[in-house]
């Protein structure tokens, strides 16, 4: 049966399903539940068929159609739930301990900085997350941003909406710039690839060099010379504590006045006082940013609401259909993994 209704504890429409499994899974998997604490960017009758789809294993699904961040709801969403699948709600201990049966968070999202993967790991709950499913949105919105700094694309929108004129703007464009990519992951490679594809000379930084970049003719080169030495740099490293503020004051220091600075991996990646200041104070041309130090929206005050030249957006490098649909595909094989399920059944 499906049944769709509202949840009085949680205020949020729910999706759930129950139903009947195959001897083969029954004993293996009675009634594990699997709750999505978020809508994860699907539509309702797409829950409704994953939902049919799980209980042909046994697999109670609840697909809740709010986001909600406080922790009380959460717990009320989680604490009898097998598996959780969240995208990045932050997921703390103060959540998790109260999660008993809690064996599996599938986090529908590349990053896992907002879980708490030590009390997972302490407490035998498995994590696992959606990587790969991004790649193609944060590399086109990495050179979105690049060209919207260049080009004053945002700017200028809201110049001509008031009446105004070329004034003899003129811009710049990606042919011929070198780009450093800094962690060549599957994003930041895939970046690479497309600024050849516009003419750019790309170099790079990454705690590990990978022999597909070195084919592609990108060089690896000290971090600090890639700060020195580049026209944009672009960021594609994940937050760990080696990674923290690793786009410091000293090395935006070593920067040319031209260069553009591209943020679409973790917001603490980078010092965002040190990066404000020097917009402001000419030290650097301009930024695109799609991170920052927790989700938006931000404070009025935040550094580089007020910084020149700064075009920001709200954490949306992953947010396309097409990255969504292929999430989806990706959560619920994790979960089959997992579990040791038979899809085909």
């Amino acid at each position: 049966m499906v049944n769709v209704g509202g949840s009085a504890a949680c205020g949020g429409m729910v999706i759930e399903t129950h139903g009947r499994a195959s001897r083969k899974n029954e004993k293996n998997n009675a009634r594990m539940k699997i709750t999505a604490i978020e809508p994860i960017g699907i539509s309702e009758a797409k829950a409704q068929e994953i939902a049919e789809q799980l209980a042909k294993h046994n697999l109670e699904f609840q697909c809740y159609r709010d986001r909600k961040e406080d922790a009380a709801i959460l717990v009320e969403r989680m604490k009898d739930a097998d598996v959780v699948i969240v995208s990045n709600i932050k997921i703390g201990v103060d959540v998790l301990s109260q999660c008993p049966k809690l064996k599996l968070l599938d986090v529908a999202f590349t990053g896992l900085d907002h879980i708490d993967l030590a009390y997972c790991e302490a407490h035998g709950i498995k994590v696992v997350n959606a990587s790969g499913y991004a790649t193609e949105g944060v590399a086109e919105l990495a050179i979105g941003l690049m060209i919207d700094v260049y080009r004053h694309i945002t700017a200028l929108d809201a110049d001509t909406r008031q009446g105004g004129a070329r004034n003899n703007f003129l811009g710049r464009e990606l042919r011929g710039k070198r780009v450093g990519i800094v962690g060549t992951g599957a994003i930041g490679a895939r970046t690479a690839q497309l600024l050849q594809c516009f003419g750019c000379e790309v170099v790079a930084w990454s705690r590990s060099e990978r022999q597909e970049v070195l084919d592609m003719g990108v060089a690896y080169l000290p971090l600090d010379e890639l700060m020195r030495t580049s026209d944009i740099i672009s960021l594609h490293v994940p937050l760990t504590a080696e990674t923290h503020h690793l786009i410091s004051r000293e090395l935006l220091a070593l920067c040319k006045p031209t260069a553009v600075l591209i943020n679409t991996a973790r917001g603490n990646v980078v010092d965002m006082d040190a990066l404000a200041d020097a917009l402001c104070n000419g030290k650097l041309a301009g930024a695109g940013i799609d991170v920052f130090e927790k989700e938006p929206p931000l404070a009025t005050d935040h550094p580089l609401l007020h910084a020149p030249n700064c075009v920001v957006v709200p954490h949306v490098g992953y947010a396309t259909r097409e990255a969504f649909d292929d999430r989806i595909d990706i959560v619920i094989n994790n979960i089959y993994r997992e579990l040791n399920i038979d899809a085909t059944v």
